[in-house]
């Protein structure tokens, strides 16, 4: 046999992400949004009323489901990193995003995009 024919890709990775690949990143694709969502309720809604209406319900109602979701997407982005191949960035950046604004939507997108791109090849 050739070296050609030895590293030939196999019919997996010329075919993109498995169903299993890919229900994991769809599931942190949603815990994700709702985790972003919920950071900016928290801070777009909950901590106004609370500071500038003397409303703290609010912050403790949505800080509390904000902090389940938080652990809920840590979690479901250590599992995905262990059935996707991901990029060496993307453990670090997902956290990071978990922490800013936005932070999950814009790494959502960057982590598709790279994905996608690395598939077509």
């Amino acid at each position: 046999m050739s070296q050609a024919q030895t590293t030939s890709p196999t019919s997996s990775e010329t075919t993109g992400p498995s169903k299993k690949q890919h229900s994991s990143l769809k599931v942190l694709t949603v815990v994700g949004y709702l985790e972003g969502t919920s950071f900016l309720l928290l801070m777009g809604i909950a901590m106004p009323l609370k500071y500038m209406m003397g409303m703290p319900e609010a912050v403790k109602y949505i800080g509390m489901a904000h902090g389940i979701l938080f652990i809920a997407y840590i979690l479901v982005l250590l599992i995905t990193v262990g059935r996707i191949r991901m990029p060496l960035w993307a453990m670090p950046a997902g956290v990071l995003g978990s922490f800013l604004p936005f932070g999950p939507f814009i790494f959502d997108h960057f982590l598709k995009k790279t994905l996608n791109k690395n598939a077509e090849k």
